[in-house]
């Protein structure tokens, strides 16, 4: 057990200086003073100067590697836990992308199933760019009722010179059969989107509101912040129809390209053109590759997305751009969570899962980070290791 004393809490609304006791993986008492009872083999954690956070979650993560847009020696390496809990993420959803040909959902769901082992909390999306999605059971339906660790489809792409090219329709036939998918399960049923800069934006998601009774919840729609264009779109659609955006924070902060949206800014812009702060979320596209394409489309270079930026541009948008930190970290905890309907995750409050990150609160620098009740990093120094880093 853990008693974190005096830690200002960010729940991620603002609850002020309290304790916490932990045990069983879970939150057991939030008061004002605790005793701690060391004899009982209560571990004291202090929290003085420091703020609690719930731990982050990542809802788009290639956990298999991505990538193989410039050749087979361009797919990216398989992500390791420290990869994961260094930017303070204890709950990450594993996707697939370009690659569902040497990319398996077979290999994608043992992937989940071992970072869980390791210590933090996995999920999974069924498919890939491609239409019709290939899934594991034959349809999305099965896979999401069946599998246990299957919450929606994704990441479907649209926009994209890369996509399959579905039409409308095709596309909201996967968000039906995701959304039914997951009523039927008690599930998400949500469809990540890959969103790529394309003139059609985020028409095929307009249609779906407009020609269909299926709520804007069923669809997150990724990359918004890869152009100022689609930027201003992801802020019209979801001012105007109510619909939910996600931020990139991959993007190296030192070479983004001119036209590309720094993910804390575009928190920013979004909060200040009126969108509410729960339809914004971020993910880092974590181990997935980021290719570089000539105007011909032709394949120029490669980068490897980094879990550890989700924090980072959380960060920044509270220390840079200004943003409250409770709106920042909605972007990261409770509004993934919502969507997700995860409902033990991205909040502090007793009963909950005790993913939780203490930092700095100054500087927001993490100091210790705990997933499902275990210490995987104190005082900055790592604990926890995945199987093939010691």
């Amino acid at each position: 057990m853990y008693l974190i004393k005096k830690a200002h809490i960010y729940a991620p609304e603002d609850q002020g200086t309290q304790d916490v006791l932990i045990g069983g993986g879970q939150i057991l008492k939030i008061a004002g003073d605790l005793p701690a009872e060391e004899d009982y083999g209560v571990e004291v954690i202090d929290g003085s100067g420091k703020v609690l956070m719930p731990g982050l979650i990542d809802a788009h993560v290639h956990i298999l590697g991505g990538g193989g847009e410039g050749g087979a020696k361009t797919r990216t390496p398989e992500i390791m836990l420290t990869d994961i809990i260094t930017g303070g993420v204890t709950t990450v959803v594993g996707c697939l992308g370009t690659d569902g040909c040497t990319r398996t959902m077979s290999s994608l769901l043992a992937k989940a199933k071992g970072l869980e082992e390791e210590g933090i909390t996995a999920y999974v999306y069924t498919g890939s760019y491609q239409v019709p999605v290939r899934t594991l059971t034959g349809n999305i339906m099965d896979d999401i009722i069946l599998l246990e660790k299957v919450v929606g489809t994704g990441e479907i792409a649209i926009s994209d010179h890369r996509s399959s090219q579905p039409s409308k329709k095709e596309f909201a036939r996967i968000v039906a059969d995701t959304r039914v998918g997951g009523i039927l399960s008690g599930k998400a049923g949500l469809v990540n989107i890959h969103m790529g800069d394309g003139e059609n934006r985020l028409k095929f998601l307009r249609y779906v509101l407009k020609k269909t009774e299926i709520p804007a919840s069923n669809m997150l729609p990724t990359h918004i912040n890869r152009s100022r264009a689609l930027m201003e779109d992801g802020i019209d659609y979801a001012r105007t129809l109510g619909g939910y955006i996600d931020l990139t924070t991959s993007s190296d902060p030192d070479f983004l390209d001119p036209d590309e949206v720094k993910a804390s800014t575009g928190l920013k812009m979004a909060l200040d053109a009126g969108v509410l702060a729960d339809h914004v979320t971020f993910s880092s596209d974590g181990q997935g590759s980021l290719p570089v394409f000539g105007p011909g489309g032709e394949f120029v270079g490669l980068g490897v997305g980094k879990v550890a930026s989700l924090y980072r541009e959380m960060r920044d948008a509270v220390l840079t751009d200004q943003v409250p930190l409770t709106d920042a970290l909605r972007a990261v905890t409770s509004n993934p969570a919502a969507l997700l309907k995860l409902a033990k995750k991205g909040k502090i409050f007793e009963g909950a899962d005790a993913d939780l990150v203490l930092a700095e609160k100054d500087n927001l620098r993490i100091h210790t980070v705990m997933a499902k009740g275990v210490v995987m990093i104190r005082a900055g120094q790592v604990l926890a290791k995945g199987t093939f880093e010691h």
